[in-house]
């Protein structure tokens, strides 16, 4: 069959979220086909290049969703000097028809947007330390829903069939369109105090958001030849399904590895956007991620936390299925079946060291574990994230480790050695990731905020004992393979780190329970085995009848015409004219002849 590949900000590009798991998970089913629909986030991500795609990559289609507007790539907009000279630049303008339509839909999804009462929105982070104050009672949500739908939908059908949609979202139009919903009854608070520059900024925002209704990735030879829609995340990535489902009824998959809402929230914290900004947005997030979830036919968590949170954006349990995400166990079986301890009295991080990760509370924690045992050393390593803020907290882990571990000599004449080191992979003591987790006897993992804890399934497959902060999906992979401890307690960390050193046999059922636990549900073979089931199971239920395919000598085609169209009673009889709909549509390989094959690669747009 032929899948359509959502992503944004990943795959195919060489830097990005969800890129490891999306190539593994084409180069896995080799026997479909992949149409790539990627949305880049930045400039840098684009000059980094893509990665090598296999064959079954037939086509790639990409979008940047960082660009001015006259510079976008596949945007509905005139082209040529003539028509840019008629429009007055890169952006098409509207007719009066085309400007009504526009301020009905947008009125319908500013008014969406601003009401109090959206999965996530203002009330949600009034809980998350926000607005408390948010008004109470407020539309219908049910009412609000559907006007951001409405909405939603509209602006996508104006812009397939006349573009100029992102000149129109930023135009003086939309902004009276969004001060007149902001002040309208039943708003909050803080959506209430929006002042025109705060407007000014969620226009851009929202501009930014809705990009992909502008694409030219609506049409039969698109997104609507494609038998499946597969959304690598929700959000923005889920937008082009939307539209898919909407205009060709291709059905929608939707794996979220990390919720997107939640990333939102976790992003915002350290936006310097206004508070009304931040209320509009997280509004605006709460109504798609609902959207998302009602369109999509099968939704995939990538484990039992994000599962929590779709539930709570108002997914259908009856849609949820938890399918872990596949990591390669390869390259940590030698170090799994050794029986190399690793060292009885060295603890051992590994990650990428940024704030989440709490370094200085496990800093604290190994104070107090060194102080019962003086032997006991800590080993950190990693690269810092990337911009200033992963150096700067390096730094002041750095600084914290000298302070609080003074380095120790035997005497006034010899060179001190520091109980804490920082070290990179790739070093000479440390060639590889399978030697960072054999650095140590005990893994730790310290952070405060986590989504699926990939260091820590790695330390299972090397068949390490853990210590874990109670964060995110931690208590759901480890499985009673580890010691669990709340986050922000050193004391806590402390003692369990401290009943594991002095306990080797307990460290050595553990360490083998949980490779054998991550073995069972952690591999590259069971995702794509849960992926492959998944894609049969959609699939089956859209084949429908096609009419009688001739071949060259006027007789029937061999399999032109799927298995399942001969059960009786399940198949209406094509019209004398059918009209390509939602309901009607047949998949790529339902049509396909005798020794017909999937495309190679560069068929198609690149």
């Amino acid at each position: 069959m032929r899948i359509g590949l959502l992503t944004d900000g990943g795959y195919p590009y060489a830097s990005g979220e969800s890129r490891l798991w999306c190539d593994r998970l084409v180069r896995g089913l080799a026997q479909h086909e992949f149409d790539l629909f990627a949305l880049s986030r930045t400039a840098e991500q684009e000059a980094q290049g893509w990665v090598q795609l296999p064959p079954q990559v037939s086509r790639v289609r990409t979008a940047p969703l960082w660009t001015a507007d006259e510079d976008t790539l596949g945007l509905h907009a005139p082209r040529g000097l003539l028509a840019r000279l008629l429009t007055g630049g890169g952006a098409r303008t509207y007719g009066r028809r085309e400007r009504r339509r526009f301020v009905t839909h947008f009125t319908a999804l500013a008014t969406s947007v601003c009401v109090t009462g959206a999965t996530g929105g203002e009330r949600d982070l009034g809980r998350e330390g926000g607005d408390r104050d948010a008004a109470a009672g407020g539309p219908d949500p049910r009412i609000a829903d559907a006007q951001f739908t409405e909405g939603l939908y509209g602006l996508a059908e104006l812009a397939c069939e006349h573009g100029g949609l992102p000149a129109a979202l930023r135009s003086e139009t939309a902004l009276r369109i969004l001060e007149a919903a902001c002040g309208a009854p039943g708003t909050g608070r803080t959506v209430q105090t929006a002042t025109v520059p705060d407007l000014l900024a969620f226009a851009a925002e929202l501009d930014r958001a809705l990009r992909p209704l502008s694409l030219d990735w609506y049409d039969e030879e698109s997104l609507g030849a494609v038998d499946l829609c597969h959304a690598a995340s929700g959000g923005a990535a889920a937008l082009p399904g939307l539209l898919a489902k909407r205009f060709f009824g291709v059905p929608l998959l939707v794996t979220e590895h990390a919720v997107q809402l939640r990333a939102h929230y976790l992003a915002a914290t350290g936006t310097p956007v206004s508070a009304p900004v931040r209320a509009l947005l997280a509004n605006f997030h709460g109504r798609l991620a609902t959207e998302v979830y009602r369109q999509a036919a099968l939704i995939t968590p990538g484990n039992t936390h994000a599962r929590r949170w779709q539930e709570r954006c108002g997914a259908e349990p009856a849609k949820l299925r938890t399918v872990h995400p596949g990591m390669e166990s390869g390259r940590f079986a030698a170090l799994g079946e050794s029986e190399d301890d690793g060292g009885p009295d060295t603890l051992v991080w590994v990650g990428r060291i940024e704030p989440a990760k709490d370094l200085i509370g496990l800093l604290h924690a190994f104070a107090e574990v060194r102080r019962a045992e003086p032997d006991a050393r800590l080993r950190i390593i990693g690269a810092p994230a990337q911009g200033p803020e992963g150096a700067t907290y390096l730094a002041h882990c750095r600084a914290l480790a000298d302070q609080l571990f003074p380095d120790e000599a035997v005497d006034a004449h010899a060179i001190g050695d520091s109980p804490v080191s920082f070290e990179d992979i790739g070093g000479a003591e440390i060639p590889d990731l399978a030697q960072a987790y054999a650095a140590g006897g005990v893994v730790v993992l310290s952070s405060v905020v986590e989504g699926f804890p990939i260091s820590l399934v790695e330390a299972m497959f090397c068949g390490r004992a853990t210590v874990s902060t109670d964060v995110g999906a931690v208590v759901e992979v480890i499985g009673g393979t580890g010691l669990v401890v709340p986050p922000r307690n050193p004391r806590a960390l402390a003692d369990a780190c401290l009943a594991l050193l002095r306990d080797p046999e307990r460290r050595a059922r553990l360490g083998a329970a949980a490779r054998a636990r991550a073995l069972e549900l952690f591999t590259v073979e069971q995702n794509l085995a849960a992926f492959r089931g998944i894609y049969l199971e959609l699939i089956s239920q859209a084949p429908v009848r096609r009419p009688s395919v001739a071949d060259d000598d006027g007789g029937p085609r061999p399999f032109a015409t799927p298995p399942e169209a001969h059960v009786l009673g399940l198949w209406p009889e094509p019209d004398d004219e059918p009209e390509p709909r939602p309901a009607g549509r047949t998949p790529s390989w339902a049509g396909q002849g005798v020794g017909a094959g999937a495309r190679g690669a560069g068929d198609g747009d690149v």
